[in-house]
């Protein structure tokens, strides 16, 4: 029978499949029935630094809307103050004693002094590794992508310094070099790079004529942008590559892994299938090894990405041309 141990962030998984951050691991009860349908590590929900602070306007409100009531009103109660991500963190700990596979934290913020505040202290819960989130879109006409990039380098290397445990970081597609990028963050010590990020966009109803935002399961056609990055970084970068967006079935799995990817992350999948789905994605990908006699997901790592095939051309622009002189 196939083996289908591999390593996340340097932490030893029975299996690849990662059960990527969301809604999934909002509570200690669905973790343990992820880890009971064999989830090889589950990152937690993204700790949101704008969640953070709308959370402490809303309490700042409901603590003061009476303030002016009576002229005693500001002097009654003691000063209270909003606990920021305290209640995250005591939940993230707990979880982490909770269950036995190894749980990974998820940060998306916006200042520099944020990322390494939170980093430092989601590291403090004792989970196995850290996932930077990162997502900064350009909101003016002034400001250069280099400029954005430079940043984020920045406080990657940062939060670097600050935290001991691995830590991961997990790009979107948009990027003007993707090679560039994931490059300098495995020079200044990212331990792996996830590819990629999947954006919500906004869209709009055409009834009400309002901005309305929808959100839509990825399929197995959604993955191909992560597929062709990771067969073209394999062997280049100090750092693991984990796919992301698409990942739906054992056969997705087995694509990425060819490619080169040392893990996958699921999320739609689970959605649209239930939590046991895992066993089904797991049993699929196992029977593929069996059928091709591979022992060990080592053994067809990267064996069709850019590195091993005999034309490397094909995950650059060959693809690309063949598309338009064989439409019809």
């Amino acid at each position: 029978m196939a083996n289908l141990e591999t390593n996340y962030l340097g932490i030893k998984l029975k299996n690849p499949l990662v059960v990527g951050a969301s809604s999934l691991s909002k509570n200690i009860d669905t973790i343990k029935q992820l880890e009971a349908a064999g989830a090889g590590g589950v990152v937690i929900k993204s700790l949101f630094e704008e969640q953070v602070q709308l959370e402490r306007a809303s309490f700042e409100q409901e603590l003061t809307q009476y303030d002016a009531l009576y002229a005693e009103a500001v002097e009654i109660f003691p000063k209270i103050e909003h606990g920021g991500p305290k209640e995250h963190l005591y939940w993230l700990g707990e979880a982490k004693k909770a269950v036995g596979l190894p749980l990974f934290a998820s940060l998306n913020a916006v200042t520099p002094e944020i990322w390494v505040d939170y980093a430092r202290q989601l590291a403090e819960t004792g989970v196995d590794g850290l996932e930077l989130n990162f997502y900064s879109p350009p909101l003016g006409f002034d400001r250069p992508g280099a400029d954005i990039e430079k940043l984020e380098l920045e406080t990657f290397s940062k939060v670097r310094e600050a935290v001991k445990i691995p830590i991961a970081v997990k790009l979107h597609p948009y990027y003007t070099n993707v090679y560039h990028l994931a490059q300098a963050f495995a020079s200044r010590g990212a331990d792996a790079v996830v590819l990629f990020n999947r954006l919500f966009q906004p869209d709009i109803d055409i009834r009400t004529m309002e901005e309305r935002s929808q959100l839509r399961l990825s399929g197995s056609g959604d993955s191909l942008a992560t597929l062709r990055w990771v067969a073209l970084l394999y062997g280049n970068l100090d750092a693991q590559l984990v796919a992301s967006t698409g990942i739906n079935s054992g056969k997705d799995m087995v694509k990425m892994i060819l490619a080169g990817a040392s893990s996958v992350q699921v999320v739609s999948a689970l959605y649209k299938n239930k939590l046991t789905h895992i066993g089904a994605m797991l049993e699929e990908l196992s029977g593929w090894m069996d059928e091709n006699k591979f022992g060990t997901l080592e053994e067809f790592r990267g064996k069709v990405s850019k590195k091993q095939v005999k034309d490397p051309w094909s995950f650059e622009r060959a693809h690309y041309i063949k598309a338009l002189l064989g439409f019809d």
